[in-house]
């Protein structure tokens, strides 16, 4: 078993403004997309200057967030927020879901890309393989405030989170910060480099990011308000499943029709 790194969430604090960890680790997140969407849209030549980067961006952000409240509603809390509905705009407590948040982007770029007439599937690879950075800093903010932990394990790398009860349990947010973001950016920069087409990094995404996180979920604990769901499968599983089959269509779509027009 591994000790549990006692980090404080908080990096400083004045008066009762308080700078945290989870907070810095999405500001990294938008940092790096930046720098990576003006790289890439220089390599794959999408007509897109500095201020229009910035605009992707800012689209882009307004899409995580509603969109990753407004799934969390509807995926993980329906019946609690139907009574409150106020709460649904308390996002300083927490309640983010990854797919509401991906759905939003996605809404929101391609209403980006019809404004500014680009073409919407290039745009996407762009996209998403910037946010991939993003999404493994996000799951390394998870783990220093010692949330989303994983099943209890026997394996040598457990590790006793606050609040999770005295056995050792699957560091399961490292796992999805090393798959979900360096493992998957990896992946689809690599099809940037080999200028696979237009869309194909795009469709990849949403079938690595369905894969890693269909098979962390088998060690990762399913939320306790939820449970298990039909067939032992958590509600994270029952989400990715849906991705990795828009991927498949979409690079089916790619290889088989679109190359035949």
């Amino acid at each position: 078993m591994m000790s549990f790194p006692q980090i404080d969430p908080i990096i400083f604090q004045i008066g009762p403004l308080a700078i945290r960890w989870y907070g810095m680790m999405y500001l990294l997140g938008f940092g790096a997309a930046y720098l990576l969407i003006t790289h890439l849209s220089r390599m794959r030549n999408l007509a897109l200057s500095k201020e229009g980067v910035s605009d992707l961006l800012f689209y882009g952000v307004i899409g995580v967030v509603l969109g990753g409240r407004l799934g969390y509603v509807l995926f993980y809390n329906p019946g609690q927020y139907l009574s409150k509905p106020l709460e649904i705009f308390a996002v300083w407590q927490g309640g983010m879901s990854f797919h509401g948040g991906l759905l939003g982007v996605v809404l929101a770029s391609v209403f980006f890309c019809w404004r500014r007439q680009l073409p919407i599937l290039l745009a996407g690879d762009i996209l998403v393989t910037s946010a991939t950075i993003g999404l493994g800093l996000g799951r390394v903010g998870n783990f220093i405030n010692g949330e989303l932990w994983g099943r209890v394990t026997d394996l040598p790398w457990g590790m006793v989170f606050p609040g999770g009860g005295r056995l050792p349990r699957h560091p399961s947010q490292l796992y999805e910060a090393f798959l979900e973001g360096l493992v998957l950016f990896l992946i689809l920069y690599l099809l940037h480099r080999r200028k696979a087409k237009e869309g194909v990094p795009f469709f990849c995404f949403f079938i690595g990011y369905g894969l890693f996180r269909f098979l962390v979920e088998f060690v990762r604990q399913p939320d306790a308000h939820l449970g298990f769901l039909w067939g032992g499968a958590t509600m994270g599983q029952l989400l990715s499943l849906p991705m990795i089959l828009f991927g498949l269509c979409g690079l089916i779509y790619i290889y088989r029709f679109r190359a035949t027009r």
